[in-house]
């Protein structure tokens, strides 16, 4: 199986940490947020991975370079112009960032997945993906239950008692919102995603694509598994997390001696 890692983004949230390192590239104490992802991908067999970049992107690039460190394979998708050998990025939306992958590398060629880059996930992605084949749509998305009065910084997702998902509402009031399971950022998709994305353009899959599939009366479904999601959104998320890996409250991380062991599946890092 094969999977995007969306890595496009100026990070502004967590400015000014991001003023020169792209967010994907923020440490938790001393890993980078999207080599804890790399691991779980490769824990769960998924070793083939496209990485859309954009902003800062050269530093993702000498990062992680093919992957072969890692133990997977990396290719890159860069978004924006090269102009006299120096990148200007401009991101153009991650619905059309996989659009784009298709188009010029057919990377793609069964069920996928996609995850944003800048979180730090303890869920069985082998569950999700087993539960996505057997549900039949085209696309699924993770989803993650929160307390209600947070409900304002998320994507929020209404579900049928099958599963099906009803509506979005982007960062709603507390009062308005329809439910507390929100959008994780990780998506399971079928290829035929692909006719229901312009050519063109920018084009984002929360705001844009998910809402037409839902229009269409197009299929859409939400896996609600139990799992550790940090979202690092803001410079207190950041913190926070740090802080929770200082303290080994975050799963398969264990901080001892000064030394941090990362281990997803016997797939082990130290630091």
């Amino acid at each position: 199986m094969k999977a995007m890692i969306l890595a496009a983004g100026k990070g502004t949230r967590v400015r000014p940490l991001t003023n020169n390192i792209p967010k994907p590239l923020l440490p938790i104490m001393d890993v980078p947020v999207m080599e804890l992802i790399i691991l779980k991908l490769k824990a769960h067999g998924i070793n083939e991975i496209v990485i859309n970049t954009s902003y800062l992107s050269e530093k993702i690039e000498e990062y992680f370079q093919d992957g072969s460190r890692l133990g997977v394979e990396i290719s890159y998708s860069f978004e924006g112009e090269i102009i006299n050998g120096i990148r200007h990025g401009k991101a153009i939306g991650s619905a059309a960032g996989m659009k784009k992958i298709q188009n010029e590398k057919s990377f793609f060629d069964d069920t996928f997945l996609v995850i944003c880059g800048d979180a730090i996930i303890d869920t069985d992605l082998s569950k999700a993906i087993e539960i996505h084949k057997k549900q039949g749509s085209i696309s699924s998305m993770l989803l993650k239950e929160v307390p209600h009065d947070s409900v304002y910084k998320y994507g929020v997702v209404e579900l049928d008692d099958n599963n099906r998902i009803l509506s979005f509402q982007e960062k709603p009031k507390v009062e308005e919102a329809n439910s507390n399971l929100i959008n994780t950022g990780i998506y399971l998709f079928e290829t035929e995603i692909f006719s229901y994305i312009p050519s063109s353009g920018e084009y984002d899959i929360g705001s844009d694509l998910f809402p037409k599939l839902v229009e269409k009366h197009i299929p859409l479904h939400g896996i609600n598994l139990p799992f550790q999601w940090i979202d690092i959104g803001t410079i207190e998320d950041y913190y926070e997390a740090n802080l929770m890996a200082l303290h080994n409250k975050i799963n398969h991380m264990k901080f001892v001696n000064n030394t941090l062991t990362v281990n997803y599946n016997h797939n082990t890092l130290a630091v």
